[in-house]
């Protein structure tokens, strides 16, 4: 018990040590959880303990993860994306595979069964590490953001024929391929026909009831219900985890109660996640990896580059350069399913030990460059062709004495019609590509990008500007924005709206900063408008 507690509490602050480090340097927190789970299970020895709770709540984790992206997602949305899910997606999965079908069966000289699975396993992206960053960035609204959802998804669904597939092979019954095609279709009708004629009922009256209650916990335990009944019902029927979850989300998104069900889920969800992170972090074996470190660093850069070069072929049918790259460098790591793929055909003897724990530590390393990868997409990007509306590539704008408006939101808006009547000249920056899409259609001069990045500070001249004004919601993001202009530009003149107490005093500490107290300012007003009603 003593040992426990002690690596709980060993993981937990090594965790929180790495992540304030790696934040520092703009490193994915995905990154700290697989470091920690490394160090951790050799001085606690995990790496040779299995612990099957660690893999079912990290299980658990990609349960909650494709249900918030199901609760993005309702039946509609899908059906627009069906050019994406049904065409790019299945080229990027059919052809991924063959390529490394290829290469595992000539290069390696891999026999049939192996080189499947193989091809199977790094065909796939990983939803876990994606979704966080696209949904974080709000590049999930971009071309390419919807593109690499779409494809996404369809790898999550192509994952269950796949399982599928490795219990037939390490089945010793005498199930035939025509006995399993059958069960699978069957098992496809009944949930279609459960989603059409109950599922979306069942949802609905559900949460409606859990809501008139006025209960927080009742609505929160209504939601885990639905979530983890439908994925024990997938489970049973022969599909993953996952896709009852996935399902259980996209009928959420189709219901009035879908945003307050995403703020609810979202701490557990990153909780979760987290500790499947940590579960991979724990199969690494290191001395392995630097044993054979050039075959490792041959097989990454190998996967990696296969990976993009199809996806962007693929992409590039009908799209630009530019979101066609952003879309292959998104898709370049494997997917954290791989683990479970090699892992589960490791455990029944249909590929070598050896081999699975190279092929593991390949994947390990795509998904700790990956975060790189994405912090600076529209960097790599740009290299091969610019768009119109990201500040981080543009050349400075030319422009002096200027506003910049940080947010595009109702303050943001309110802002900039202010600046338009009094003929002062003023440029936007959002990180919303719908906010900036309007206010180019409005007429202003907006770019999609983060202020808190030192070359969009440099595109919008923030040193010539006369001052800044922070429209964003949230202490954090506010924060962020104040602390990098004022490292870029230490005399930058700053006026943002504050909130709360917390707000002002965590912001009062930085210099040339001016506030507006909204509580302050609307107290102010609606006493000035009281005031008409005294007796006098």
């Amino acid at each position: 018990m003593e040992t426990l507690l002690l690596a709980i509490f060993a993981t937990i602050f090594l965790a929180t040590l790495l992540n304030i480090l790696f934040r520092k340097y703009n490193v994915s927190h995905i990154v700290g959880y697989i470091f920690t789970g490394t160090i951790i299970s050799y001085l606690f020895d995990f790496n040779t303990i299995k612990i099957d709770a660690l893999d079912l709540v990290g299980e658990f984790g990609i349960v909650f993860l494709m249900f918030t992206i199901g609760l993005e997602l309702s039946f509609e949305k899908i059906k627009k994306m069906k050019d994406t899910l049904l065409v790019t997606g299945a080229l990027q999965m059919v052809l991924s595979s063959l390529l490394f079908y290829i290469l595992g069966s000539y290069l390696f000289e891999l026999d049939f069964l192996t080189a499947l699975i193989v091809a199977l396993a790094f065909s796939l992206s990983s939803t876990a590490i994606i979704m966080p960053y696209l949904q974080e960035s709000k590049d999930i609204v971009t071309p390419y953001g919807k593109k690499v959802v779409g494809v996404l998804i369809f790898q999550d669904l192509a994952v269950i024929p796949i399982l599928l597939l490795l219990t037939f092979l390490s089945s010793d019954s005498d199930v035939t391929v025509t006995e399993l095609a059958l069960k699978t279709l069957l098992a496809t009708l009944f949930i279609a026909a459960f989603i059409y004629f109950i599922g979306d009922k069942v949802v609905e009256a559900t949460l409606r009831f859990a809501a008139h209650t006025q209960l927080e916990e009742i609505f929160l335990g209504a939601i885990f219900a639905i979530v983890i009944g439908m994925s024990i019902l997938t489970h049973e029927i022969g599909f993953t985890y996952s896709l009852g979850a996935f399902i259980a989300g996209v009928l959420i998104a189709d219901t009035k109660y879908h945003m307050k069900v995403e703020s609810d889920i979202m701490s557990y969800k990153n909780l979760l996640l987290s500790i499947f992170f940590f579960s991979v972090g724990t199969k690494i074996d290191m001395l392995y990896l630097f044993s054979n470190l050039g075959t490792v660093v041959f097989l990454f850069i190998l996967a990696m580059l296969t990976k993009t070069a199809v996806t962007y072929l693929i992409v590039k049918r009908n799209n630009d350069t530019n979101t066609s790259i952003k879309t292959a460098l998104a898709l370049s790591q494997i997917s954290g399913f791989g683990f479970v793929v090699l892992d589960m055909a490791s455990s029944h003897d249909l590929i070598g030990k050896d081999l699975a724990n190279l092929l593991l530590i390949t994947i390990f390393l795509t998904m700790i460059v990956s975060p790189f990868i994405l912090n600076n997409i529209y960097k790599i990007s740009s290299y091969f062709q610019k768009e119109f509306y990201e500040s981080d590539v543009i050349s400075p704008i030319n422009k002096k004495n200027h506003i910049i408006i940080a947010g595009f939101g109702t303050l943001g808006r309110a802002v900039a019609k202010d600046l338009r009547e009094k003929c002062i000249d003023f440029v936007i920056i959002s990180d919303n590509l719908h906010h900036v899409q309007l206010a180019r259609r409005i007429g202003f001069m907006a770019y999609f990008g983060h202020l808190n990045k030192r070359p969009v500070m440099e595109s919008l001249k923030v040193e010539e500007s006369s001052s800044i004004i922070i429209t964003v919601l949230g202490e954090v993001r506010k924060s962020l924005i104040s602390q990098a202009v004022l490292e870029y530009y230490h005399d930058a003149k700053i006026v943002v709206k504050v909130d709360t107490d917390e707000e002002r005093h965590h912001l009062e500490e930085m210099k040339h900063i001016e506030f507006v107290d909204s509580n302050h300012e609307l107290s102010s007003r609606l006493v000035e408008l009281s005031m008409k009603y005294l007796e006098r």
